[in-house]
């Protein structure tokens, strides 16, 4: 039943320490009373994550009071904003608070993506007895290798970017009107002077006490990063949880990691739904390609049956349904499966005459040697010479804006990428789950990066990015190199090739590596080398290889 509902109230709570923080509260214009759907978010109330999700009053005619809340130093909130610092406290205040409104029921469940799913996982890691399920979306449980950092390789962008939205807010609060106008204009373009060294002179003039100087400075998994994340606080949380992702999302890492983590140990049902969707927005359409109307959003209903169960006790049926729904792009359509696979098991093998920098039909992915490695001789290894006065760009993928699959073909043709394609297929062939690179090379300096994507190359001559991963090596790196690449659920239509794409650079979702060996902090532009990497396909450890997650290959040849 569709329920009217009354104008939203601004409602405040004191914590604790003395701080208020507001909400937004929207109730059902009926009688009885009625659960909670919370939303912590830093973007201000009134947003409530809109560009995603239905407003709070679609969800509040469906029978739940919804609360949005400013965080702590965000909107109109009290406080001084420190990031992620105060969620666990003041989520589990919040979630006490809102337990405890007018008509309430006593029982919550919180939803929202990005910052407003990790507030989520904070607020969990307290276990407030109200809190009986949550929908965290898009997340980093690591923060420092789903979010800050990919591969080693600080996040360039996107950190910044997002830095510089966050001290935009700061500036609208102080009411510093040309700070704010600074800030603005740079969130839109990313000043990105330096290449090679991410520190921002821009936050560091206005807006000196950002979280992006800090992440910087923590350039390795340390002790910092283990205080910060969610994963060190949730070893003992147990709740139903509706688990989102998107196949091009930045923060798939986590969304992937942390449901696998649940699924394995807990005692309740836990569901997974990943779509063909970026960040933001949740449509039809991500990059180039038009996945068509099954790819519009159903999270909105499925939160309302997944509510309904866990929270009015309602049989929707999500007990019965298979728990991953998965989007499988190429047949654009939706998969249901009782699990996610395990691992990538197929492989593939690289082959070339030593030309793949420069014919495309040099560089070769063969799904069976034709004669045993040992009697293969690779001479001559595939040259890639990384040039930091040209370096590769990002193009759609999962790290960068705009996200998603597009037509790489004039990447492909520059003489700094290394192309390695199939034969073309004999038949369709399904990819679901994460995909493994191992590369056997070498550099010519103490550190070098990696950019892997693969691509489905159509009949037509369009090269078509699905999944992409990338590597900071370090100083004294054994090989091969490992990469692991963005999870991906897709069809390969028959007739149509896979490729695989080496280079230096993805300029400038990641920064440039200067070669010095140095961490991004303490590099400088005029360090930075032309840097030289051999690929073998046979190395004397073995082949270079990538690991697909096929689904079905039994035939293949």
């Amino acid at each position: 039943m569709i329920l009217p509902v009354r104008p939203k109230q601004m409602l405040s709570l004191t914590t604790q320490d003395g701080i208020r923080l507001d909400a937004d509260v929207y109730m059902p214009e009926a009688d009885g009373e009625f659960p909670v759907l919370l939303m912590r978010q830093p973007y201000g109330r009134a947003i409530a994550s809109t560009v995603v999700y239905a407003h709070p009053i679609w969800y509040a005619a469906q029978g739940y009071i919804v609360v949005i809340q400013d965080v702590r130093g965000r909107g109109t909130s009290e406080g001084e904003f420190d990031l992620f610092a105060h969620e666990i406290e003041d989520g589990y205040e919040t979630v006490n608070w809102a337990a405890a409104l007018p008509n309430s029921t006593g029982q919550v469940g919180m939803y929202g993506f990005s910052y407003q799913g990790m507030t989520q996982l904070y607020a969990a890691a307290a276990q407030p007895a109200a809190l009986k399920t949550i929908c965290p979306s898009m997340i980093g449980y690591d923060l420092y290798h789903d979010w800050a950092y990919e591969g080693g390789a600080f996040c360039y962008l996107l950190n910044l970017a997002w830095a510089l939205q966050l001290a935009a807010e700061t500036a609208r609060r102080q009411g510093d009107a040309i700070a704010y106008q600074t800030l603005y204009s740079g969130a839109r373009h990313p000043p990105i002077v330096d290449p090679v060294c991410p520190h921002s002179g821009l936050l560091t003039q206005l807006a000196p006490d950002s979280f992006y100087h800090v992440w910087l400075n923590h350039p390795d998994p340390d002790e910092y990063w283990e205080r910060l994340s969610p994963k060190g606080y949730l070893a003992h949380v147990d709740l139903p949880m509706l688990h989102i992702g998107g196949w091009f999302d930045t923060y798939l890492r986590g969304t992937w990691q942390f449901y696998k983590e649940m699924a394995g140990r807990s005692a309740f049902l836990q569901s997974l739904i990943i779509g063909p969707w970026a960040h933001l927005p949740w449509g039809r359409k991500a990059g180039g390609i038009d996945y068509g109307d099954a790819a519009v959003s159903p999270v909105d209903r499925l939160q309302i049956r997944w509510f309904d169960q866990f929270l009015k006790g309602i049989d929707t049926g999500v007990l019965a349904e298979p728990p991953v729904h998965l989007f499988e792009m190429g047949c654009n359509h939706w998969l249901k499966c009782d699990r996610l696979p395990l691992t990538a098991s197929h492989p593939l093998f690289l082959q070339s005459d030593g030309l793949a920098s420069i014919d495309q039909q040099s560089g070769r992915l063969v799904w069976r040697l034709e004669r045993p490695a040992e009697q293969e001789q690779q001479v001559i290894p595939d040259v890639l010479v990384h040039d930091p006065w040209r370096p590769v760009p990002t193009l759609g993928g999962h790290a960068a804006y705009p996200a998603g699959a597009f037509d790489r073909t004039s990447l492909d043709d520059r003489s700094d990428v290394l192309t390695y394609t199939s034969a073309p297929l004999p038949e369709d062939v399904h990819l679901l789950g994460e995909i493994a690179i191992a590369l056997h090379c070498t550099a010519d300096t103490p550190s070098f990066d990696l950019c892997a994507v693969l691509s489905e190359v159509k009949p037509t001559g369009g090269v078509i990015n699905f999944s992409q991963g990338y590597v900071r090596v370090k100083p004294k790196a054994t090989s091969p190199i490992q990469l692991t690449l963005q999870a991906t659920c897709i069809r390969l239509t028959k007739g149509s090739c896979l490729r695989l794409s080496l280079s230096g650079a993805c300029f400038p979702a990641y920064a440039v590596n200067s070669g010095s060996g140095v961490t991004a902090n303490q590099a400088e532009l005029i360090q930075a080398q032309v840097i030289t990497i051999q690929v073998y396909p046979q190395g004397k450890q073995g082949r270079s290889t990538v690991l697909l997650p096929v689904m079905e290959s039994d035939r293949l040849v």
